[in-house]
């Protein structure tokens, strides 16, 4: 990546230059020095703009929020709950798409950045118009859990590289396991976000969540 050495440091520029080191290289290369490489600067001048490694990874999470949310605010507000949740979430897939390391940083901050939380309120409000109880709203919001945000936990966690096969020494002792592992296939990596969650499985998982919910909201 290039940078203009004229332009002055600040902390956007640096939580960008963070996203955009992240997008090419993965999370791991985000790192003060190799960002101080980035923007053509000292290392020492960035700590007037963040002030360690971990106050960039919680910048670059309100970075990524900041980019759903104006995703979402484009998109047009249907006369139906269930089809405009469905429309923002996968606006919001989208954008985790572009930056494939997210999710996972996403999942480890401790405190939930502003962004997500106005994400978040917005989706309440969605729902509340669409004729849900704020209790039903609550209990939608963990039925729905990461998938509201547009991403899914794993149902398994290969770590990178390696293979979800069950060993051959557990086969004969997980028999359902090993005959369904056996026949699913993900076959699109450019729509996936980890090993099971891919834009297929995301979909089908979120309209049935939906679905669900728009039935307990008619009763």
């Amino acid at each position: 990546m290039t940078t203009d050495a004229r332009t002055p440091l600040s902390r956007e520029r640096v939580l960008h230059a963070a996203v955009a080191l992240a997008d090419e290289h993965g999370l791991r290369a985000v790192t003060m020095r190799r960002l101080a490489e980035e923007l053509d600067a000292e290392a020492m001048s960035l700590y007037y703009h963040v002030a360690k490694k971990e106050d960039v990874l919680d910048g670059i999470v309100e970075v990524v929020a900041q980019e759903i949310n104006e995703t979402v605010a484009r998109l047009e507000k249907g006369p139906d709950w269930r089809q405009t949740a469905r429309r923002r979430i996968l606006a919001a897939r989208q954008v985790f798409l572009r930056h494939r390391w997210a999710p996972a940083l996403f999942e480890t901050r401790s405190s939930t950045s502003l962004g997500v939380l106005k994400y978040y309120d917005s989706l309440v409000g969605l729902m509340h118009e669409g004729g849900f109880s704020h209790n039903r709203i609550h209990h939608a919001l963990h039925a729905l859990g990461s998938r509201a945000l547009g991403f899914s936990q794993e149902l398994f966690d290969p770590s990178a590289g390696a293979s979800a096969e069950v060993p051959p020494e557990l086969a004969a002792q997980l028999p359902n396991l090993v005959g369904m592992l056996s026949e699913i296939t993900h076959d699109d990596p450019d729509s996936t976000l980890g090993w099971c969650d891919d834009q297929a499985e995301f979909e089908f998982g979120l309209d049935l969540i939906l679905a669900g919910l728009d039935l307990l909201r008619e009763r």
